[in-house]
């Protein structure tokens, strides 16, 4: 019997997947475990191996075509065996079966129309119509509505009927957000209508690309970080000197004992987890009615790659010496630029880091890469004129260090004291390795 190649799920939050490219084409001889086809997901592109053996007979799908997951992309007979003569209604069957559960998502039953897919905890895409019904349901029985302790305080200050609501938290619990954009009247609120996109007028020697499976979902999960999490923003100089001259120094004396060389944005990494711990509201997400504060620090780093950012996680990083932080973020920008990351790469990330020093940006605001609670943006070193203890202006290296936080999680008074305890091992640097 023939096997089919088909769409893999490489993602948590892969939906369908482009084949970017073929590295096999009809006719081969396939072996386990051998590399087929770069598949592009909403995170980056990998290489996809075959589980299967034998020879591809026909390859179903393009180079650049989006296809459903399970949806077969080649089919493969063993070495001797010859190609059934219904071979077509076998694909077309399998076709068949791999769109049944996209169909059935798209058109539920009861002619609902489909909820907004969650991109990760806390954090939800714009939705297109309420998520759930439960609690409307629930008061037409005469059962309790579920609804957090806050909502429900703030339902009776502003005399909201609670029952007439949709609920967007967890299960249909209706959180703070239902009641304060309840209307007026306490109803549930009506689908809002969707503004016109504004789209630019393009002239004949113009030219339009194709946007890819990557830019499209950094372009919604930016737009949704932006328009739902309250953003608020911190900036901090910071006296780099000491950090220029501990690493020189040790990179020094790693050059005589073949030891290893560390650069400026290592040591960055390495305070900004010290930080984390040192302020742990920081390493935090939110959770509709709850802050989920995780125990240990996700370094989520950001690599820029030729379709757009990943952000590929250090798991652990509060357990991992400078050594091996230094090794880990150097083997995922390899891997990174060369599309071997893994879906395993981008799990749990609780906290991330942007450093554009190295293109001369001397500081910058990101954008919180959800469902984080902060991202730490991170400027070029420079050498300027500075006032020292005794009032006189001599040469000094500066850097700047910004914050950009999730305010429904953390306070300004907490990221301050974040960027102060960043300042603190920045200027002393021996501190990272205690």
């Amino acid at each position: 019997m023939p096997k089919f190649i088909e769409m893999p799920k490489l993602s948590d939050t892969m939906t369908e997947g482009t084949l970017a490219k073929w590295l096999i084409k009809e006719g081969d001889t396939l072996k386990t475990g051998q590399v087929v086809a770069d598949i592009e997901t909403d995170k980056a592109t990998m290489e996809y191996a075959s589980s299967y053996e034998g020879k591809v007979i026909r390859l179903l799908v393009k180079s650049g075509q989006k296809v459903a997951l399970s949806s077969p992309l080649a089919v493969v007979l063993e070495e001797d065996e010859e190609a059934p003569a219904n071979i077509d209604e076998l694909i077309a069957a399998a076709q068949a079966k791999a769109s049944a559960p996209a169909k059935a998502a798209a058109e539920p039953a009861g002619g609902a129309t489909r909820s907004s897919g969650t991109v990760a905890v806390g954090l939800k895409l714009p939705p297109s119509a309420p998520q759930h019904r439960r609690n409307v349901a629930a008061a037409s029985n005469g059962a309790r509505v579920k609804a957090s302790p806050l909502a429900r305080k703030i339902a009776a200050e502003r005399g909201v009927n609670l029952a007439a609501l949709v609920g967007t938290g967890p299960g249909g619990r209706i959180v703070r957000f239902d009641v304060e954009n309840a209307p007026a009247s306490g109803g549930a609120a009506a689908p809002a209508k969707a503004a016109p996109a504004i789209r630019p007028v393009c002239g004949p020697d113009d030219e339009r690309v194709a946007v890819s499976g990557m830019r499209t979902i950094i372009a919604d999960r930016l737009l949704a970080s932006k328009t739902q999490i309250p953003h608020f923003y911190l900036n901090m100089e910071v006296d780099a000197a000491p950090l220029m001259k501990f690493r020189a120094h040790l990179n020094a004396t790693n050059e005589k004992t073949g030891g290893k060389k560390y650069t400026v944005n290592d040591f960055i990494l390495k305070a900004v987890v010290r930080a984390a711990q040192a302020a742990p509201a920081i390493n935090a997400a939110w959770d509709g009615d709850a802050i989920v504060k995780f125990k240990h620090v996700g370094l989520s780093v950001a690599i820029a790659v030729e379709d757009g950012l990943v952000t590929p996680v250090i798991k652990e990083a509060d357990t991992k010496t400078l050594l091996q932080i230094s090794d880990a973020v150097k083997d995922m920008a390899t891997r990174a630029k060369n599309k071997k990351l893994s879906p395993d790469d981008f799990a749990g990330g609780t906290i991330t880091v942007s450093n554009l020093g190295a293109f001369g940006i001397d500081s910058f605001s990101a954008i919180i890469n959800p469902p984080q609670a902060a991202i730490i943006s991170v400027g070029s070193i420079r050498n300027v004129p500075v006032v020292d203890d005794k009032g006189a202006i001599v040469a000094g290296q500066r850097m700047w260090i910004g914050l950009s936080g999730d305010h429904r999680v953390v306070d300004g008074a907490v990221a301050a004291g974040f960027l102060a305890e960043m300042r603190k091992l920045v200027e002393n640097p021996a501190l990272m390795l205690v």
